[in-house]
């Protein structure tokens, strides 16, 4: 077991946003480290020049930044290192664990074609592996492992279990391209080992590269890390993850306004579970990781889950909370929210507001009503509820309001008292107020509401609405 103090890492390469299944592996990485006491590291793998771009690099950044996912020290720019990685493969090539391959690209292509066609293994077997110093022309070449070819490679995977394969079947690999230039595989063990990673927890389509990786690290007399890889991301089809099942950026998921918190809430979800805890603090989520909890299935992305889960988020929240991670994305959206008597409005409604909603932008949308200008646009169920209703009964009832004590209690029993005396039911009475006072059909309370408005801005609404109702014969 290793005891060293736990170091994870993320690594992803600054090729584009920073897709969903990225912050899945980050969050975990994140969250064992933190539950063990230990550090969350972040490594750019941007070798890829003609591929990684700063704007991308940029992105992850602030994708991290937005989940919450603050690594420790600065972050690490793999190209940067080069110099450290071609090191180590010289230092190989001293100790005899590596050698000089002169063959060249058609050579190996032409091996392989004929060993197809004759039915035998394409993995390729380097004639250059044995030879004496002594033969090696002036001329381009690679460095390559001089990998065992027979035995077994066994990976003790903290997921998948053990894991293991014949060593005939594993190449010896590139090290050094002819130009001089590290392959990923050296590059990513050498980072991993400089950086004091102990347990590499990724997706499990670099499975096949843990048992490569780990003929490097014994190559060198290194301890290997732990292996942790998880199965990837499926839709709700069972398919692989694709954009149309939500294989976005996480700023997608930002700007579509789910908190933060509650992101990481479903993203642990994703392939970890502990007992049947389905909603969970990101503390509570720290204190119960561990790698146990990691399923061997795909997991399976649910736009229908994250938004339960994020609706539950915001009523756990605390209206302070919520008021201050609302102002935040109106502000990222560029939509800031109006601050006087319309911020006032829209102080007092977030606590009824926000027990309705699943994301920020449907927090915003049912605020409408707080932070509108008279007259207020009215949706199409709206208009066709004032259209339906007496002008008469309507402007009697507004005249009315203009004498009840504003308190919620008080407009409550008006309200109660004006159904009964007029023989309608309540709905009857309360589904044109809500329509007149909100421009929509669905809101919190209306005595609520009312308050919320106070009486002056109530009453002008309803007499707002008046030219909108059906005209009395």
């Amino acid at each position: 077991m290793n005891t060293s103090p736990v170091v994870t890492r993320f690594a992803p390469s600054p090729t584009g946003y920073l897709h969903i299944g990225g912050a899945r592996t980050a969050l975990f990485n994140w969250l064992f480290a933190k539950a063990n006491g230990g550090r969350f590291l972040l490594r750019i793998e941007d070798t890829d020049r003609a591929r990684s771009t700063p704007e991308a690099t940029e992105a992850i950044f602030e994708g991290m930044r937005w989940l919450g996912l603050n690594w420790d020290g600065d972050a690490i720019s793999q190209f940067e290192r080069a110099p450290r990685h071609a090191e180590v493969a010289h230092a190989m090539l001293a100790a005899g664990t590596a050698y000089k391959c002169f063959s060249t690209q058609d050579e190996i292509a032409a091996f392989r074609e004929a060993a197809k066609a004759e039915g035998r293994s394409t993995l390729f077997r380097s004639p250059w592996r044995e030879a004496d110093p002594a033969d090696h022309p002036d001329a381009p070449f690679v460095v390559r492992l001089k990998a065992p070819q027979s035995g077994k490679t066994t990976i003790a995977d903290q997921v998948q279990g053990d894991v293991t394969w014949g060593n005939d079947t594993l190449d010896d690999l590139v090290l050094l391209r002819s130009d001089g230039t590290p392959t990923y595989m050296l590059a990513v063990v050498v980072d991993d080992h400089d950086m004091g990673v102990t347990h590499v927890i990724r997706g499990d389509d670099h499975l096949t590269n843990a048992a490569r990786q780990a003929l490097i690290y014994q190559a060198n007399g290194w301890k290997l890390p732990v292996f942790a890889h998880i199965p990837l991301i499926h839709g709700p089809d069972g398919a692989k993850l694709s954009k149309r099942h939500g294989a976005l950026g996480v700023e997608a998921y930002r700007d579509m306004g789910y908190p933060a918190e509650a992101m990481r809430n479903y993203l642990a979800r994703l392939g970890w579970s502990h007992g049947d805890d389905e909603v969970f603090t990101t503390a509570q989520a720290v204190e119960w990781f561990t790698l146990d909890g990691i399923g061997k299935s795909p997991a399976r992305f649910d736009f229908a889950k994250l938004e339960n889960i994020s609706g539950q988020h915001l009523r756990m929240m605390s209206p302070e909370t919520v008021a201050a991670q609302l102002t935040e994305f109106a502000a990222s959206q560029q939509k800031p929210l109006p601050d006087g008597v319309k911020g006032q409005r829209l102080n007092a409604a977030l606590p009824l507001l926000k027990e309705r909603a699943k994301t920020f932008l449907e927090l915003i949308d049912s605020a409408y009503f707080c932070t509108a200008d008279r007259p207020l646009k009215m949706d199409q169920k709206a208009a066709q509820q004032l259209q339906n209703v007496s002008h008469g009964m309507l402007n009697a009832l507004t005249q009315q309001m203009q004498n009840v004590t504003w308190t919620a209690t008080d407009l409550e029993a008006f309200l109660r008292d004006h159904a009964a005396a007029t023989e309608q039911k309540l709905g009857k009475v309360m589904q044109p107020l809500r329509a007149a006072l909100t421009g929509s059909t669905t809101s919190p309370s209306v005595f609520e509401i009312l308050v919320i408005l106070g009486q002056e801005e109530s009453l002008a609404r309803l007499n707002d609405a008046l030219s909108l109702t059906a005209q009395d014969d």
